[in-house]
């Protein structure tokens, strides 16, 4: 954990302990665990790369628009995705499963094959990893397409999916899971409320991070803002809470500074490249590599951020700055107000 209790000598001791030692393995190539990490750099965005690939129409199965209908008809867009990324230098790649669940599934007429589109995401990160060492795959679990704030959907049939997906992601054998690009607090409780019984049940402890959507206006979608996400999220027990989505990480930087002051386990950050803007009738993101990379340092080294990523609009070059820049770098110790 990146923050330090006021006052406590010995945890400050153990902390700068823990620091040298994670980073004296790290320079020596020996195998870390997730949690051993003073940084950890996600991939980059899954849906603008796509589109970007020359990706024929079969591969969709007819299925156009569904990512995750990629894993089970053009495997090798994504795996070319995952080693992409991992070879600009990211240490944890997303499995093509955001939209995983029946909910969403059901909208494509696949929703009897959530348990093997997670299975085959989860085997195709692992195959674009091959043999590298201290890489890892994250369980992506999104918000879905209905939100019970709003109506869409009762809570017990969002937990039921949630708890569909996540048993899959699990038995697929992921290191971690994430729980993003949440967009109403009712549905982000339903959801980790839902993973953390799953985990209980299968006797299994796993790294589970938080990411919240916060809008240009500075609320979530449903009018959430990080003081309510902070009081709402706090009894969970969080590897991580962060963002992602929507802004870039100018837009950002009022939110993970009060995470930084309020939030005492680790912070994440994996903005878009910027605010999208309309040129010549194209949707396309401003930041170059190099101010994002720019940006992300100043959260680390300033706020206290440890994960860190891209979302929409981020490339493989991207990424390659942000490993680039963040070498090295160990993230700001923080001491949290509570």
């Amino acid at each position: 954990m990146l923050f330090l209790p006021v006052g406590s000598l010995e945890t400050r001791i153990f902390f700068m302990l823990k620091l040298y030692f994670a980073a004296h393995f790290r320079d020596k190539g020996v195998n870390m665990t997730f949690q051993d990490h003073p940084i950890l750099i996600f991939d980059g965005a899954c849906g603008t790369n796509l589109q970007q690939m020359a990706i024929p129409d079969q591969a969709w199965g007819g299925c156009d628009g569904c990512n995750e209908a990629l894993n089970l008809y053009g495997p090798e867009f994504i795996v070319d995705l995952h080693r992409s990324m991992l070879d600009a230098g990211a240490m944890v790649v997303e499995t093509d499963t955001f939209g995983a669940s029946r909910i969403v599934l059901a909208e494509y007429g696949l929703q009897e094959k959530v348990r093997e589109i997670n299975h085959l995401a989860i085997d195709h990160a692992r195959k674009a990893i091959g043999g590298r060492e201290n890489r890892y795959i994250a369980g992506s679990v999104g918000p879905g397409t209905k939100l019970p704030s709003l109506g869409h959907i009762e809570v017990e049939e969002l937990a039921d999916a949630t708890r569909q997906q996540v048993e899959a992601l699990l038995e697929g054998g992921v290191d971690c899971l994430i729980v993003e690009t949440c967009q109403d607090l009712l549905q982000t409780k339903t959801a980790l409320i839902t993973t953390f019984e799953v985990l209980e049940s299968a006797n299994l402890e796993l790294p589970v991070l938080a990411s919240v959507t916060i809008e240009q206006q500075g609320t979530m979608l449903v009018g959430s803002d990080i003081g309510a996400v902070v009081a709402t999220l706090e009894p969970f027990p969080l590897f991580s809470l962060g963002l992602n989505c929507a802004t870039g990480p100018q837009d950002m930087a009022s939110h993970v500074r009060y995470l930084g002051q309020h939030w005492p386990q680790r912070i994440s950050c994996i903005p878009n490249q910027g605010l999208p803007e309309v040129v010549d009738g194209e949707t396309v993101y401003p930041l170059s590599p190099n101010d994002f990379a720019t940006q992300m340092h100043r959260f680390c080294t300033e706020e206290g951020v440890s994960v860190v990523g891209g979302c929409c609009g981020t490339s493989p070059a991207h990424i390659k700055a942000l490993a680039e820049k963040l070498a090295g770098v160990e993230p700001r110790q923080r001491e949290v107000s509570r």
